[in-house]
């Protein structure tokens, strides 16, 4: 039998970050790979488990979601440290942070670094100071014993253009869950209209919530019962206020309810019984909200950036707004929403696009292949 290879995947395990690793250790062939995690002492409580249920090692750091040069330094010292015990044949380093941990801690131990960004940090600034240090951050660490793995090909491009990895060293794997086969789960006291769109995301400068709240202000015009069932609206989420104060100034409020922490499952259910998914998201690495609506059969209207526009193909299962415009988009709302032999046909599209390039059960040997190639 052929040696295991050791993986140790290094990450601030929360969000679509934490869904992704999750994702990949219940489907990677544990009895090929053997995964070590390392993440936030404050960040999931829940363990890992590998594809046979075991519950997977791991090591918790003071690793966070801010800049702390005290404690991101401990970090990497940890991290190295556990490099040089564990001596693992390939790091999967997870979102901005866990991609300097692990390229710092590998300048210690060397072994090679496979960098997922899941939507690069200097994606969250539009110009400016900040946006050059975590460009120049990016651009720094990717001559540190790394190769990216993008969760999208638009990712991909970007980080070949503008981080400026060789194309050799750029890598895909398309973020991919198991088929969504049960949605028959309680409810409890949530009470929604018949009738809803919905979308997942908290309130913040990426989700750019605002804009869709100024679809729905449009929408509301040529369809006076819309609602829009908005979750994931968290403990992060800054712009928060901004928004609800959008709603009131709109008099949107019996058109808009707001869902904080909901399990997963539930998402799914929520998915399911809605006409259709939006996103007006400033920028993505490919969002698990999209996919689980394609796996679910929702035609979806997208902005375009970076991760909506690898999923939904324009005109094919469902729209791509590439002039940003609120007017634009809910006029693509409204037509979908009035013709339902496109919006079925446009669910059916969906539904083949997942099983074709998105389904974690066809993809993972792609992950594995990379882990191989990487360790070799």
């Amino acid at each position: 039998m052929d040696k295991k290879l050791k993986i140790i995947h290094v990450l601030h395990s929360v969000g679509g970050v934490d869904v992704s690793l999750r994702l990949i250790t219940e489907n990677i062939n544990s009895a090929a790979f053997e995964t070590i995690i390392i993440h936030g002492k404050t960040d999931s409580k829940k363990p890992y488990l590998s594809n046979t249920s075991e519950i997977l090692k791991e090591f918790k750091l003071p690793i966070d979601r801010e800049i702390s040069p005290v404690n991101d330094l401990k970090a990497i010292i940890a991290t190295a440290r556990i490099f040089r015990n564990e001596k693992p044949d390939v790091v999967h380093a997870h979102s901005a942070k866990g991609g300097i941990i692990a390229r710092a801690a590998s300048i210690f131990y060397k072994v090679p670094v496979l960098h997922t960004p899941q939507a690069y940090s200097f994606m969250s600034e539009p110009k400016g100071f900040k946006r050059k240090v975590f460009l120049g951050i990016e651009q720094f660490f990717k001559n540190i014993n790394s190769t990216l793995v993008a969760s999208s090909n638009s990712e991909r491009n970007r980080g070949i253009k503008e981080v400026g990895y060789k194309v050799s060293k750029a890598l895909n794997f398309n973020n991919s869950i198991n088929p969504v086969l049960n949605t028959d789960i309680s409810l409890g006291d949530l009470k929604l209209p018949a009738n809803y769109i919905c979308t997942v995301g908290r309130p913040s400068f990426q989700k750019n919530i605002e804009m869709m709240i100024e679809v729905l202000k449009v929408l509301k015009t040529k369809q006076p019962n819309i609602h829009l069932v908005l979750m994931g609206v968290g403990e992060y989420s800054p712009n928060k206020e901004a928004v609800e104060k959008l709603i009131s100034t709109y008099g949107l409020e019996d058109n808009v309810t707001m869902i904080s922490w909901i399990e997963r499952e539930k998402i799914f259910k929520l998915i399911k019984m809605s006409q259709l998914y939006i996103s007006t998201a400033r920028y993505e690495g490919l969002p698990y909200s999209i996919i689980e609506s394609l796996a679910l059969g929702k035609a979806c209207v997208v902005s375009d950036c970076d991760g909506n526009r690898d999923l939904v193909v324009d005109s094919h299962n469902g729209y791509v707004i590439k002039d940003g415009m609120a007017v634009t988009m809910a006029n693509r709302i409204f037509a979908l929403l009035e013709d339902s032999t496109l919006r079925e046909q446009f669910e059916k599209n969906a539904l083949v696009r997942f099983e074709k390039h998105f389904n974690i059960e066809n993809n993972i040997s792609n992950l594995e292949a990379i882990y191989k190639e990487a360790s070799a």
